[in-house]
């Protein structure tokens, strides 16, 4: 059994920041890819930055255009967690953010898995 806990969100004035984090925890055998999604009030959901596992070929981070620049994402391997900062708000900003968790459980299982969110809102 895998959990997937965000965590960090609030309330926030436009041009503030806040630091949001996700911990996979539970039969986990290895993690591979953890994302950031968001989904606004009325919208459908939309991914914001991905980060993939250190040492691996592809160790990359990815941003969206509307949060590159603004936004970053790491992780801490050692703790199954990623973070997601986030710099100068926007009122569009506004919404519940979502981690994503690509990982192989111990039993071999791969699959993504969810978290519950955690509601960011930037008022102006």
């Amino acid at each position: 059994q895998v959990q997937v806990v965000e965590s960090g969100g609030g309330l926030v004035q436009a041009g503030g920041s806040l630091r949001l984090s996700c911990t996979a925890s539970g039969s986990i055998f290895s993690i591979d890819r953890m994302s950031w999604y968001r989904q606004a009030p009325g919208k459908q959901r939309e991914f914001l930055a991905t980060v993939a596992r250190p040492g691996s070929v592809d160790y990359t981070t990815d941003y969206s255009n509307s949060v590159e620049g603004r936004f970053t994402v790491s992780r801490d391997n050692a703790k199954n967690t990623v973070y997601l900062q986030m710099n100068s708000l926007k009122p569009e900003d506004t919404g519940v953010y979502y981690c994503n968790v690509l990982l192989t459980t111990r039993q071999g299982l791969n699959r993504h898995y969810w978290g519950q969110g955690t509601q960011v809102t930037v008022s102006s």
